[in-house]
């Protein structure tokens, strides 16, 4: 399974669909207000926002949409990153609500090479949110900062710092046999 790309991985024009989507729950909406202290009552108390909003049910707090978002982008886009550089826009263009389902996808919009560093590049990429019925509910843009191939390379390819597993008296090591425990 990929997770990220280097820089000459990246093609402009490119679009990566991120899969897969994930159903938003209260759970997720509250645990996320909460942990980031948002107490708005939008987002935390059904009764004021059935009568007292444009929407009469709770929204899903837009921070956590788009945290889903870039999470949901690692894989395709950062997973490799030396570097989040900057996000250039954020914007919340429709609401999401508890049990929908939202997915992304990541256009490349351009790509160039450092010029302080011959072993990585920036990428410049924007990624939509859209729920389960197409509506676009999140649009952001971002640069990140990625290794070139030799950067990968120089610091143990494609797992870097990834152990070996130690044959033991619970586990005798692969060339041992079918993994079955020894006596």
């Amino acid at each position: 399974m990929q997770f990220g790309r280097s820089y000459e991985e990246f093609e402009v024009g490119a679009v990566y669909q991120h899969w897969p989507g994930k159903t938003v729950t209260e759970y997720d909406d509250h645990l996320f207000c909460l942990l980031t202290m948002n107490h708005h009552p939008l987002h935390l108390d059904t009764h004021y926002a059935a009568g007292s909003t444009q929407f009469g049910q709770n929204v899903v707090v837009g921070n956590y949409v788009y945290s889903l978002l870039l999470g949901m982008s690692v894989p395709d886009v950062s997973g490799k990153a030396i570097a989040n550089l900057e996000i250039e826009s954020l914007r919340h263009v429709a609401p999401t609500f508890h049990g929908d389902t939202i997915y992304g996808e990541t256009t490349v919009l351009d790509k160039w090479e450092s010029t302080s560093k011959d072993d990585r590049g920036v990428v410049h990429v924007e990624t939509i949110g859209y729920k389960q019925d197409g509506t676009v509910v999140c649009i952001f843009r971002r640069k990140v900062m990625v290794p070139k191939a030799n950067y990968l390379e120089a610091r143990g390819g494609e797992q870097p710092g990834r152990p070996v597993p130690v044959p033991d008296r619970n586990w005798p090591g692969r060339d041992a046999g079918a993994g079955v425990p020894q006596p």
